[in-house]
């Protein structure tokens, strides 16, 4: 059997990264080109777009595009998409290059003053911050939501057109091992020989629990391979570098998973913080990766208490027949049950939440963070020991609450 095809119409990868001679006469005549700066999760989709992880978009969503993904799931063309993949910029920014429509610009990442890409601007368009906000992210709560934050800080107009992209960052030096891109793991995944291959997205260390999800996908009988896939772009504050985490996945990986049947890939994404419509995302991508499954657990891409812990099963429910190859593998709620001593589910274990060592991803950071002793059912202890070490020195942060911190269960 073959791997799924990338999404869209044309079934074909489409990065939009230049290379070689290509690459150098474009940075030329960008050198000519009036500048346009980026916010971070701006910089991070052009690296998307330009490995091809954003398969089929060729740019910067134009109107018709941004408008049907926001209230309907799916581009003009009918392809779904489920969140905008938009360019921001000010009155006073466009006015002050004289920027129209039919010009080209430079795309240079704000804070590094780095040439990233160029771009033909084919609309200029207005559009309404909290109506996206509404839809996507379902509440306009900027103070919160990082993902509305972001929004909300955007400017006015959106510029919609092609891309060329001209740069990749940090990524390939720092993750020379993990940094794939959809072609290279595609190539992986054959050489393999998988075929039905499942993802797992983290932005987390794993702990017992994501280790459990992975490999009751494993054991499930559908796969032949599982790629744990982390975004290791920018986070909100609080959360754990990537490369502190891809340590915590490299020694996991290494001592509990086999060799044969496990791939590790890291990628660019900034995260949104999406919730459901951020799973839906996760998925698409994940097709374009090579991935036939997605596991989809509690919380999925979630933050605070803004989403349901299964909202981001259910939006799949949504979706239309053909909009997307990739299925989720949706899994309840998992824990180590002290009765059962083993890793369970809601569906597989009987006994109540006080018989639960249950952690959230919040909760852990604000334990580490203080010093508090983790319990050992959570987290192999190799892990542990990269975390300590890192907590040692990380800077303090305020960690809010999240959503399922008040759930009973021993601390042992």
């Amino acid at each position: 059997m073959a791997l799924p095809k990338p999404h869209g119409p044309e079934g074909k990868l489409m990065p939009l990264l230049l290379n070689g001679e290509a690459r150098e006469a474009e940075i030329k005549r960008a050198e000519g080109l009036p500048k346009v700066y980026m916010s971070s999760r701006e910089t991070s989709d052009v690296l998307m777009l330009g490995i091809g992880a954003f398969t089929p978009l060729k740019g910067f969503m134009k109107k018709d595009d941004y408008t049907g993904c926001v209230f309907d799931l799916k581009m003009s063309d009918g392809t779904m998409w489920p969140m905008p993949v938009t360019l921001s910029i000010t009155g006073e920014e466009k006015d002050a290059i004289g920027l129209k429509e039919g010009m080209e610009v430079a795309l240079y990442d704000r804070a590094s003053e780095e040439l990233y890409a160029t771009m033909l601007v084919e609309e200029i368009y207005t559009y309404d911050k909290e109506a996206e906000c509404r839809e996507v992210f379902t509440t306009l709560d900027a103070e919160g939501h990082p993902g509305v934050a972001s929004v909300m800080k955007q400017g006015e107009f959106n510029l919609g057109g092609p891309i060329k992209v001209l740069n990749e960052g940090i990524y390939p030096q720092k993750y020379p091992k993990y940094y794939l891109y959809p072609a290279e793991a595609r190539k992986l995944f054959e050489e393999k020989g998988w075929s039905n291959v499942v993802a797992f997205q983290t932005r987390n260390p794993m702990h017992r629990s994501h280790e459990y999800l992975c490999k009751f996908a494993m054991e499930s009988g559908l796969v032949d391979g599982c790629f744990i896939h982390a975004i290791v772009g920018a986070l909100k504050p609080g959360d754990i570098p990537g490369e502190v985490r891809t340590k915590c996945y490299e020694v996991l990986v290494d001592k509990y998973f086999p060799k044969e049947n496990i791939a590790l890939g890291v990628y660019p994404m900034e995260m949104r913080y999406g919730g459901p419509r951020e799973a839906l995302l996760h998925a698409v991508f994940r097709q374009n990766w090579g991935c036939k499954y997605l596991i989809v657990g509690r919380d999925h891409a979630g933050v605070g208490d803004y989403y349901g812990p299964f909202d981001a099963q259910t939006i799949f429910n949504k979706l239309w027949e053909g909009a997307l190859e990739l299925k989720p593998m949706l899994i309840a709620w998992t824990f180590y049950c002290y009765k059962c001593q083993s890793m369970a589910s809601q569906r597989t274990c009987p006994h109540g939440p006080e018989d639960r060592c249950v952690v959230s991803g919040t909760k852990f950071r604000r334990m580490m963070q203080e010093g508090e002793e983790i319990p050992k059912e959570f987290g192999r202890p190799e892990v542990m020991d990269i975390l300590r070490e890192y907590y040692k020195t990380a800077e303090k942060v305020e960690i809010k609450k999240g959503a399922y911190e008040d759930i009973p269960g021993p601390q042992k």
